[in-house]
């Protein structure tokens, strides 16, 4: 019967623990406000950052009608797609990731709110 319940009980962990390495959409939300001066997640509206409907799968400096910087740009040519990995590196590091590029926020700094962030652009935003 021991065997029983712990195995039960790991298969939830491992549950719990593989959805937070995804990330949660709603807690996504509540982290992108601090985004939402610059970037629109929920329309392909441009703020002073471009808009971010749509870029998991996007090639950086892609965004029509946006000005990005030479460095975002290059980046993009240079083959950077904005996958899970590439915006975890640039959401914990924006300078490090694209060096040169015009984005004055310095990064998130916990892991599960990148994660979330992440959830969120993955999703589909809504207002």
């Amino acid at each position: 019967m021991f065997r029983a319940i712990s195995s039960t009980l790991v298969f939830y962990l491992a549950g719990i623990l593989a959805a937070q390495a995804d990330g949660d959409a709603a807690l996504g939300k509540k982290v992108f406000y601090r985004c939402m001066t610059c970037h629109e997640a929920a329309t392909d509206r441009d703020k002073i950052g471009p808009h971010l409907l749509g870029v998991v799968g996007r090639t950086a400096g892609t965004a029509e009608n946006f000005h990005y910087s030479q460095a975002m740009k290059d980046a993009g040519a240079a083959g950077l797609v904005w996958d899970e990995a590439n915006l975890k590196a640039y959401l914990s590091a924006p300078k490090l990731k694209v060096p040169g590029n015009r984005m004055a926020f310095a990064g998130l700094t916990s892991d599960d709110d990148i994660a979330n962030v992440i959830a969120y652009l993955k999703a589909d935003p809504k207002p």
